[in-house]
């Protein structure tokens, strides 16, 4: 059980794949406009990573290494387009917002990278928890991104006006806010991480 919960914790904070492992920035930061674009992309790749890295961990033993690429696009690919269906059917006006994105999670690097090297090599149970812990960091801070952006250079979260627009910053709401933002969430986490490994030291 403890293994399993350093599995899932691992993708939160110390493996988190926009703060530590850094890739899949670019979708990341293009999207980080709104609170409900940064929700919609967290569950999209979630969604995906989990069933993605599930279905590669159950056929691995199966799936000839000559052709575990095309594989894995194949598999990716058909997830990602019954999210981008689904959404274009039950949320279109996000999906709108989120333009091509959606689709191109199909080359994302963070779920490639998993697949290739986390689930092709490991049990069911264990990837589940990989995925899940993977899809959540990578959700809390598109979401934590999007609502600094959203609130401070738009004055609202989720639609709502919390500040008069006349004390807006525009500047978090273009790309240089969203980088300028991305970096100070990689200091925070870098800082948390190196408080929790002298914790663990102390001890």
């Amino acid at each position: 059980m403890k293994n399993y919960l350093k599995l899932f914790t691992n993708g939160l904070v110390r493996e988190n794949p926009l703060l530590a492992l850094m890739i899949g920035l670019c979708s990341s930061l293009a999207v980080t406009t709104t609170v409900a674009n940064g929700i919609g992309m967290g569950i999209a790749m979630t969604f995906v990573l989990l069933m993605s890295e599930v279905i590669i961990s159950l056929f691995r033993k199966l799936i000839p290494d000559s052709i575990r690429i095309p594989v894995f696009i194949i598999v990716i690919a058909s997830f990602t387009t019954i999210v981008d269906l689904s959404m274009q059917a039950f949320t279109p006006e996000l999906s709108k917002s989120m333009g091509v994105f959606i689709p191109l999670i199909v080359v994302n690097c963070i779920i490639m990278g998993r697949v290739e090297s986390f689930a092709s090599k490991r049990s069911i149970d264990e990837v589940v928890f990989d995925s899940l812990g993977m899809g959540l960091g990578y959700t809390w801070v598109l979401v934590g991104i999007s609502l600094v952006r959203e609130l401070i250079g738009a004055g609202t979260v989720l639609g709502l006006r919390l500040i008069p627009e006349q004390f807006t910053v525009g500047f978090f709401a273009q790309s240089p806010g969203g980088f300028f933002v991305f970096g100070m969430f990689i200091a925070l986490n870098l800082l948390f991480t190196r408080m929790l490994e002298k914790k663990g030291a102390a001890k």
